[in-house]
């Protein structure tokens, strides 16, 4: 019997996975690499976990190009822990950190990061709702500064970096939980990279850092070992068990992000994406509406609203009859959210435009 096809998922996270590394995960869940046992059910000390994940770094070290010098971490806790444990880690002795306000999860990353050191808010786009990146002549970066911290991509905003800041001799620390493999990157340009893997690396419960090896060894005296970068670099990611499954379905990604020609062609695919569905909201005539400045919009997340938010469940509730699920806001900015990470195919964006025009003309 041919397989029923799946819904397309826009969720913003936990979010789609690519089926073909879904389907690979199934057909291994009894029996992985000829064990007769579950990867979940092998030890994470084991001589075949190991070899496991030291290929699936090796995969990720490629198709990011990370330079020799940085070490890549796979831990736990999220992108809401790592906004604790970055400065935990890299003020290594300095008394402040800049931040750059860009919306929603940089307020809370300024917000933790306040309980370790003194924040200076270097930039902010709050005064413009967080509809823009601030431009680099509004910075008011500290040369003291132990590192800058920004949001790569907004989640909920839907702002995100085209560029890379110019911070000098302060490293650059990026949050980049929603844009991370998404296409090709300088990571030289960065002090430290981190990422909640539930968007576009695999499910829920893996975190991923990489950081240059010249800022390790200086964490503060009451860093727990399980979140220093120093100690858990020094055992492989092993102080503590990793989250096992969700490393080994990361690795099922990177393959498959390798079968797909890599991050350049991935790259191109989402750029074409995001094009096709802002094309739709910009040429509706003001029946869409994306506030954010188009220089600044995301191609992972797209928040668009209708004319009259009286609209928003019936839109919801025909795109979900029509097989287009999890496109509602975020309760912060209300309307509609579409995610087209990198396992939203083309033919879902297609599906997407189509409904939205239908109901436009229904409705306009």
């Amino acid at each position: 019997m041919a397989a029923m096809p799946r819904p397309f998922n826009f969720s913003p996270g936990p979010a789609a996975l690519p089926e073909p590394v879904l389907r690979q995960a199934a057909s291994e869940m009894l029996d992985w690499n000829g064990t007769g046992l579950s990867v979940m059910e092998v030890s994470h000390r084991g001589k075949e976990f190991m070899a496991l994940q030291a290929g699936i770094e090796a995969d990720l070290r490629e198709l990011l190009a990370v330079p020799a010098n940085y070490k890549v971490l796979f831990l736990q806790g999220g992108a809401i822990g790592q906004n604790a444990i970055v400065p935990m880690n890299l003020l290594r002795g300095r008394k402040s950190a800049d931040y750059v306000d860009t919306g929603a999860w940089s307020t809370r990353s300024i917000a933790a990061a306040a309980h370790y050191c003194r924040v200076n808010v270097a930039a902010s786009g709050k005064a413009g709702g967080f509809t823009s990146i601030p431009k680099p002549s509004e910075w008011r970066l500290d040369s003291e500064a132990a590192y800058v911290h920004i949001c790569a991509n907004e989640t909920i905003g839907g702002v995100e970096y085209h560029w890379v800041p110019d911070t000098g001799a302060v490293p650059l620390v990026a949050d980049m939980s929603s844009n991370i493999l998404s296409r090709p990157i300088d990571v030289s340009r960065y002090g430290l990279i981190y990422a909640g893997a539930q968007k576009n690396i695999g499910p829920a419960g893996l975190t991923l850092v990489i950081v240059d090896e010249r800022l390790l060894g200086g964490a503060l005296p009451t860093t727990p070992s399980a979140f220093d970068y120093t100690i858990q670099a020094a055992n492989n990611s092993m102080i503590n068990t990793p989250p096992t499954y969700a490393i080994y379905l990361a690795g099922l990604v990177f393959r498959w992000l390798d079968d797909q020609g890599g991050l350049a062609a991935v790259g191109e695919r989402n750029r074409a994406k995001a094009a096709l569905l802002y094309g739709c909201i910009d040429g509706s005539g003001g029946f869409y509406r994306n506030d954010i400045a188009p220089a600044d919009r995301s191609l992972m997340n797209v928040p668009f609203h209708l004319p009259d938010p009286a609209l928003d469940a019936e839109f919801l509730d025909g795109a979900k009859a029509a097989d287009l699920l999890q496109l509602k806001g975020h309760r912060i900015v209300g309307g509609m959210r579409a995610s087209i990470y990198n396992a939203m195919p083309l033919e879902g964006v297609r599906a997407l435009v189509a409904y939205m025009v239908h109901f436009a003309t229904r409705r306009g």
